[in-house]
């Protein structure tokens, strides 16, 4: 197995990390006009391929980068995981911009899994969410406000950071989308508010018809017997302390039982 500090995949071509692979004029660079997704890696293999695709030519079209050949993305994860994950676990985030002659420029950067705890701490973050700047849920390159909050989680030694737009509704996570289990059921922010449209969180929707969307304030959030993060790279993980308090009874539920389960398969 190689570091995955060693190595990056670009256009076609595994190449060292310390190599020059971007110019001044890639539009996530200049303009922050890029998409990208994050994919795991189990047992060497990388997981939800078709959907991680879908997400990126969804992506591509809506901020005019052109189309995205399927073969390109199944060539970079495969040959990420043959080289830099052969046998074990890790995460590669593909990143797809427009090179300076209007080609799709796709990079491919693998890293470790690093801290992956059971349980989940999350704050409320100091930032609010900007609300949705472009219809579809479509995962951006530009993401100050999450990059941000993620980082005051970070500071504090929290997992994630909860974020609320203007009108003091729950949005999403700086890296997950969540599902807050009320006294009527479990739900999901509607996507209209400008979340990521993740792909564990519509997973789950497929395989657990009881989660409904609806606006979760946050009375309703300081009620709630349980809330779960979702994305596709930790699958479900419970958050058993919000801030400064216990959620629900301060330990794993069984829904977040349930929701980990639904996406352990695929």
């Amino acid at each position: 197995m190689s570091d995955p500090g060693d190595l990056c995949w670009v256009d076609g071509r595994l190449v060292p990390r310390t190599q020059p692979v971007v110019c001044a004029d890639d539009s996530a660079f200049a303009e922050g006009r890029g998409c990208y997704t994050s994919v795991r890696i189990r047992a060497g293999r990388p997981r939800l391929v078709d959907r991680h695709v879908r997400r990126l030519q969804r992506g591509a079209r809506a901020i005019g980068l052109g189309e995205v050949e399927k073969a390109a993305v199944e060539k970079a994860l495969a040959d990420l995981a043959a080289v830099v994950f052969p046998e074990g676990e890790g995460i590669v985030r593909l990143q797809l911009s427009r090179g300076s002659d209007g080609s799709p420029h796709l990079v491919g950067v693998p890293r470790s899994l690093g801290p992956d705890r059971p349980e989940w701490h999350a704050i409320t973050s100091p930032f609010p969410h900007a609300g949705e700047t472009l219809a579809g849920g479509h995962k951006l390159t530009n993401r100050l406000v999450l990059a941000l909050a993620a980082e005051s989680a970070r500071a504090v030694g929290a997992d994630e950071a909860l974020l609320f737009d203007s009108s003091g509704r729950l949005v999403e996570g700086a890296r997950s989308n969540l599902v807050v289990v009320t006294r009527d059921g479990p739900v999901a922010p509607p996507e209209t508010l400008g979340a990521v449209a993740g792909i564990a969180l519509q997973v789950a929707l497929e395989r657990l018809p009881e989660i409904q969307r609806h606006t979760v304030g946050r009375s309703e959030l300081d009620e709630a017997l349980e809330i779960v993060a979702v994305n596709s790279v930790r699958g479900a993980r419970p958050v058993t302390r919000l801030d400064d308090r216990a959620v629900g009874g301060g330990a794993a539920g069984p829904f977040s039982a349930r929701l980990a389960e639904s996406l352990d398969d695929v």
